[in-house]
């Protein structure tokens, strides 16, 4: 069943948008926060929600640019951009709508009071903030822009945190890559996948082609470097620091990224 945009109270005052879906079936379950790119809460972004919820989870979604400019805005809307800037300024202001979130899934009987956020792009850090001081516990970053300005952040974080990104992304030029690969090797919570020879275009796919068209391709790519079935090559991989495709789907990842255990 999809889900519905609901309004939740700010505590700075006022109320912004939040999409929720609900999991069908009786008992508690866990929750899952998507801090959207740019273009803020748009198809690809509530599908994804629908996805969690049809898998058992609470998924909710904030606007995070209500401040300014809300409402999801197309790809090629210049004011996508201009509305995140100044980029850490706006990531500060929105740890305040993370937070009031989670603080309305906590009001909702179905919960059980465990959640992860997962940050695509511009949201990539909240997979960083949420388990450091927003109260979340756990977080992933697909994409993250900006990360290398809280790699600091992670001193003291205990709970998992996985972060994605291709080897030739924008987003993440090689010193950015280069501190994360060694993040691993001295936390033990933290697992970070980099998707050989992938640019751009892997962020672009799959923030503005849909989710099935760029894990396809992914999966395509990755059999063709390694004909290896799937099982043999996940155990022939470090279990924390993996060059090798994601798994099938947002959800696949998080799944497999422990937050099943949130249950």
């Amino acid at each position: 069943m999809p889900g519905t945009t609901i309004k939740i109270r700010s505590s700075n005052g006022g109320e912004f948008d939040c999409y929720l879906a609900m999991p069908t079936g009786e008992g508690k379950q866990p929750a899952i926060v998507l801090a959207a790119a740019v273009h803020g809460v748009d198809k690809d972004i509530r599908d994804l929600a629908d996805e969690f919820a049809s898998h058992g989870f609470i998924a909710a979604a904030p606007d995070l640019f209500y401040r300014s400019v809300p409402e999801p805005l197309p790809a090629d809307d210049k004011r996508s951009s201009e509305r995140a800037q100044p980029r850490l300024e706006k990531i500060k202001a929105g740890e305040t709508d993370m937070v009031d979130t989670l603080a309305h899934l906590r009001t909702l009987p179905q919960f059980n009071g465990r959640a992860a956020t997962m940050g695509f792009c511009y949201g990539g850090p909240y997979a960083i903030l949420g388990p450091k001081r927003l109260g979340y516990d756990a977080g992933i970053s697909c994409h993250g822009t900006r990360l290398i300005d809280f790699i600091d952040e992670l001193k003291g974080v205990t709970a998992p945190v996985c972060i994605i990104w291709g080897d030739q992304d924008h987003a993440a030029p090689p010193e950015t890559l280069d501190a994360y690969r060694q993040v691993p090797a001295r936390m033990p919570n933290v697992e970070v996948h980099i998707v050989p020879r992938r640019a751009a275009r892997l962020h672009d796919a799959v923030e503005h082609q849909g989710v099935q068209r760029a894990d396809a391709r992914l999966h395509d790519d990755a059999r063709a470097r390694d004909p290896r079935p799937v099982a043999r090559r996940r155990r022939s991989a470090s279990p924390r620091l993996v060059s090798s495709a994601p798994r099938t789907r947002y959800f696949r990842i998080a799944d497999s990224f422990r937050v099943a255990r949130l249950r």
